[in-house]
């Protein structure tokens, strides 16, 4: 679904970490960890195509466009942008062939799933963090992307957002999305996920999270 070939990122013609060769199978799960400023948020940047490689190539088996959900972290979001709740969670079906009615239908039902529905008329100044958030997934639920790329989803989530959040993640999973979320809840990503990278200025590693998380002090000291 997803290889990586001899991969190099960063800024100014400055890689981040050597290149990195990694195969991923589609509905798989992986998460993204390591130190600030390693690349973590880079990489996904370049995945989604937002951002060119400095060497090397990505094969998607799904196009962009269409093919690739990609959630943000939320401070790259605009809070004073005149748009409702409602409206920023419909755009998830912009590509979308439903009829109108068929819209509207599976709007209410991701503004339900995710606890938003009496607040879709707030505009986006007049939200709490973690209401944002789970906005934000919403609309990524509604589109037809086979590839999610999860930038920091679990940030500004309450204890209950959080058990939203990880539901759909295994709902994904069995529709057969495959998922890379990077994250710092290292009790999260040992409960919910089987395998991660670890991203390291001297080197990335594909390894069960149990494995990763035992080098992980030793490795972030290097980055």
């Amino acid at each position: 679904m997803i290889s990586c070939h001899n991969l190099q990122w960063g800024p100014d013609d400055r890689a981040l970490t050597p290149p990195l060769n990694l195969n991923l199978e589609r509905a798989s799960l992986t998460a993204v960890i390591g130190a600030n400023g390693c690349g973590k948020s880079s990489l996904l940047k370049v995945i989604a195509g937002i951002q060119r490689p400095q060497r090397g190539a990505i094969e998607l088996a799904v196009p962009r466009l269409g093919g690739v959900g990609y959630l943000a972290q939320q401070q790259s979001l605009d809070r004073q942008f005149p748009i409702r709740l409602g409206d920023l969670v419909s755009a998830g079906l912009w590509r979308s062939p439903l009829t109108r009615q068929r819209r509207q239908a599976r709007l209410e039902q991701a503004l339900a799933d995710w606890g938003l529905l009496d607040l879709q008329q707030r505009s986006l100044k007049a939200l709490s963090g973690g209401e944002l958030q789970r906005a934000l997934l919403a609309r990524l639920s509604l589109t037809e992307a086979q590839v999610l790329l999860l930038d920091e989803p679990e940030a500004a989530l309450d204890e209950h957002g959080l058990a939203l959040f990880w539901q759909h993640v295994q709902r994904w999973q069995m529709q057969g999305k495959t998922q890379i979320i990077v994250s710092h809840s290292i009790g999260n990503i040992s409960q919910h996920l089987d395998d991660a990278l670890m991203v390291a200025r001297s080197g990335c590693i594909f390894a069960p999270v149990g494995e990763l998380l035992n080098q992980r002090s030793s490795l972030e000291n290097v980055a």
